[in-house]
């Protein structure tokens, strides 16, 4: 099993490469639309249900958490296991509440470029949440076994 960088001690690295590519998400926005009509149409409203439970996830996440919230993939010293609310659903709810939001800004928008930053967005957070699960099985004793039965990213799906 390859071991993913660090990109820091707590992981700084994940968080600024994030912050690019969220910032790259809306910026292409405005390099739509790519397509009009009705699929605008069907695109649109898909990419407005999409932010809509990406937002909700990603927020349910972030208050799950409550004070082991923090944009670093190293726990915190005072973490503890949160197993229920959205964490029950998957183990990474504010990342796939972003990923969905992404996309969805990218089919809202009607934009390739977008839809490309949503995916390399989802393809740092798989790296940065596998970094993440590195550090939390180190320190909970019980987290192989919730890794392995709740998803990672969207309840159902990935």
């Amino acid at each position: 099993m390859i071991r993913l960088p660090s990109f820091g001690p707590r992981g700084e690295g994940y968080v600024a490469i994030q912050a690019v590519l969220l910032v790259a998400v809306v910026a292409t926005m405005t390099l739509g639309p790519a397509w009009t009509g009705a699929l605008r149409a069907v695109g649109a409203t898909a990419g407005l249900l999409l932010v809509l439970a990406g937002g909700w996830l990603a927020v349910r996440g972030a208050r799950d958490l409550a004070d082991n919230l923090t944009p670093f993939p190293r726990p915190n010293e005072t973490n503890r296991l949160v197993e229920t609310g959205s964490y029950g659903l998957v183990r990474h709810p504010i990342y796939g509440g972003l990923i969905l939001a992404a996309a969805g800004l990218g089919l809202l928008a009607a934009s390739p470029a977008t839809l490309l930053a949503a995916a390399a967005l989802d393809l740092l957070f798989e790296l940065k949440s596998r970094r993440e699960e590195d550090w939390l099985v180190e320190r909970h004793p019980g987290y192989a076994a919730y890794r392995a039965r709740t998803r990672r990213f969207i309840p159902g799906l990935h």
